[in-house]
């Protein structure tokens, strides 16, 4: 207590600082607040954050609770002054808590073993006795056997009565904790790193065309990318002839001071990355306001086997090689679909069902108007044998990147490696002594073991009775 009493307040703020409980307090604040900032979304649309809190506690109190999240931080948290304190806070506590402890298991470590009077070992929370027949001068090999079969290389000292064997395993599986305490410094670090130095953001390119620039922060911030990024094409593959897309995938290419450095076709899961960035395939869409630079590319195959692959614009016309028939393109609609009248409509503004409205003639004269649909064959066809195989529109959609720099990933990645192994030893190594007297009275000689385990007693008591199990059949004359 007087101790305690005659601390300075240096003492004892390196005492707070170093206190579990502080530990605890911190690790619960942040897992509070970031289930707040998992619930909403960060850096998003109001409306978007309104309908969540809508959801959760009613629209009555959902703009006054937006409004106090705002103030607080919540809608942008991890990039927020308190919760970057918490996280400095709490690695000051690691930090503080290792060097507090770490003199002391270090000398635990470091400490030679030594032999240990008889007193000491009956206080040992794992003890046997067992009395050999035979001098200890016999029973010496035995024991130095046994306890090499157990997994212990011993030292050996002379008693005055007789001999002294000890030994240890796994010391510094002690330091398992102070791992896992630097693994998590580790990934903090590689967090704060890639909060303060990397980006999240998007892009959204269409067909053809080339950026230099990502936007973040809702697009009111734009990102210099250091290089082009272009859409050469876009497609998606849907299931069957349902409107749910299987996969959709681009082809991009990298573009550096006028160069063609890099080309990758990207899909959900299969990103691109150059110089530390990395483009995700998103989202897609289709531009209305493109449809005049929009290419069709055709396949026309006449009834004698003729083709040849064409590229048109809206309102152009073509001739089918070996034949006399002729067609004009007059119309296009990304979603075709044909209502129980018989009219033709546009259902949606993507390109889930395209069709172009071809106006077909022969020597001149106009035989039939129709739709030609991408995703149905047998539009392709015409009366005569004729075939227009309708490929795709190209330069009308646009390809959705979300787009992601985080130069403390690398540093994360290897924070859960030092993480996993600093867990491994913590929970399934521990550090083993024993000690195992042989004390010689008249024609025997009594054994007694001693042993300690940090951690995992019951196993390590399971190892000593194995020793015993071992020195009977030794006396029996077994193998």
């Amino acid at each position: 207590m007087e101790e305690k009493k005659n601390k300075s307040v240096i003492d004892k703020f390196w005492d707070l600082l170093a206190s579990v409980k502080l530990a605890i307090v911190i690790f619960a604040l942040i897992a509070l607040t970031s289930i707040v900032g998992t619930i909403l979304e960060q850096r998003a649309d109001e409306a978007r954050n309104l309908q969540v809190l809508a959801k959760l506690f009613g629209e009555s109190v959902a703009p006054s609770l937006y409004t106090i999240f705002n103030k607080l931080g919540f809608m942008d948290m991890y990039h927020s002054w308190w919760f970057i304190t918490l996280l400095v806070l709490f690695s000051v506590n690691l930090i503080i808590c290792s060097l507090d402890r770490l003199p002391k298991v270090w000398k635990l470590i470091s400490e030679p073993m030594a032999p240990s009077p008889e007193e000491k070992l009956r206080k040992f929370l794992i003890t046997r006795e067992v009395v050999i027949q035979g001098p200890a001068a016999k029973v010496r090999d035995t024991v130095a056997d046994a306890l090499k079969q157990i997994g212990f290389r011993s030292q050996e000292v002379t008693e005055e009565k007789g001999f002294q064997f000890f030994s240890q395993k796994g010391p510094y599986s002690r330091l398992g904790v102070f791992i896992t305490h630097f693994s998590i410094l580790v990934i903090l670090c590689g967090a704060i790193i890639g909060l303060r130095f990397g980006f999240k953001g998007y892009v959204n390119v269409p067909e053809g065309t080339a950026t230099n620039l990502a936007f973040a922060d809702r697009g009111t911030r734009n990102i210099p990318l250091g290089f082009e990024v272009r859409c050469d094409n876009f497609d998606v593959e849907f299931y069957g002839m349902s409107d749910m897309p299987k996969e959709y995938k681009s082809w991009l290419t990298v573009i550096k001071d006028g160069r063609e450095v890099l080309k990758k076709s990207i899909a959900v899961n299969d990103p691109l990355t150059y110089e530390g960035i990395t483009f995700y395939q998103s989202s897609y869409g289709f531009m209305n306001e493109n449809m005049d630079r929009g290419i069709f590319l055709f396949r026309l195959v006449s009834a004698n086997g003729q083709s040849s692959d064409i590229q048109l614009r809206l309102g152009d016309s073509f001739q089918i090689q070996g034949s006399n028939i002729s067609g004009k393109i007059l119309n296009f609609s990304p979603a075709l679909r044909i209502d129980e009248h018989g009219h033709a409509f546009t259902y949606a503004n993507q390109m889930n069902n395209p069709a172009v409205l071809i106006d077909f003639s022969e020597s001149g004269a106009r035989t039939l108007t129709g739709w030609i649909l991408k995703r149905h064959p047998e539009t392709w066809q015409l009366p005569n044998g004729d075939r227009v195989e309708f490929l795709d529109y190209w330069g009308v959609e646009f390809t959705g990147l979300q787009v992601r720099k985080d130069p403390g990933v690398w540093i994360v990645y290897f924070g859960c490696i030092a993480m996993s192994l600093g867990l491994f030893i913590a929970f399934f190594m521990s550090h083993r002594k024993i000690w195992v007297k042989l004390v010689e009275e008249k024609n025997s000689t009594r054994i007694l073991v001693g042993a300690t385990a940090n951690k995992n007693r019951a196993a390590f008591e399971r190892k000593v009775d194995t020793l015993l199990s071992l020195l009977g059949r030794k006396e029996k004359g077994e193998k």
